[in-house]
């Protein structure tokens, strides 16, 4: 199985390159965003604690979001690989999502980086805020979205740095010139 993370800060463009290596490698994409978004427009119980936490700008707690994760890789058996987007945002879900994919005979094949900085994040997600009018880019919550990731998730990196499974890759230019590099990473496995 092709299993690989793909990180970056909000805007880094995980969404539109998930859906790139998807079509291309036919791997399933389970984004922690979408599932607490089909949770919130659901309005489960879950989705609305995930709703006032997400609109205060915090991230969901691990146990919430690890029990969805493992519920959305449950319903993919078949699976030729998973991209996970948005996930792990810390080290022990990092150690978790490892310990629940050895249990199903498989791992994270690697980690790929997208490398962006803040002030075109800025100018991203102002744009994406406009076009699709999500809460969680507005003004007000993407300044702490943005100061979450390089506070706290970004320490990430290291535990796959020592794992030799990380590769970063530049997220800024064109569209097909990012995704080209991505599928040189991805063929490598």
């Amino acid at each position: 199985m092709l299993n690989f993370v793909l990180f970056g800060p909000p805007g880094a463009g995980k969404g539109t390159q998930s859906q790139k290596l998807i079509e291309k490698y036919q791997l399933i994409h389970i984004s922690t965003g979408d599932l607490f978004r089909a949770h919130i427009k659901n309005q489960s119980s879950l989705g609305q604690q995930v709703s006032q936490l997400i609109a205060d700008g915090q991230l969901v707690p691990d146990a919430i979001t690890i029990a969805m994760l493992e519920e959305e890789v449950d319903k993919n058996p078949e699976a030729k690989g998973i991209i996970f987007d948005g996930f792990p945002r810390t080290v022990p879900q990092a150690q978790a999502l490892d310990e629940f994919l050895e249990s199903k005979g498989t791992a994270i094949s690697g980690v790929i980086a997208l490398d962006v900085d803040q002030d075109e994040l800025c100018k991203r997600i102002a744009q994406r805020q406009i076009e699709t009018g999500r809460i969680d880019d507005q003004a007000d919550k993407l300044q702490k979205r943005i100061e979450e990731y390089f506070n706290k998730t970004v320490h990430v990196l290291p535990y796959y740095e020592a794992q030799n499974k990380l590769v970063k890759v530049n997220g800024i230019g064109k569209i097909d010139t990012i995704f080209a590099e991505l599928s040189a990473v991805v063929d490598q496995y």
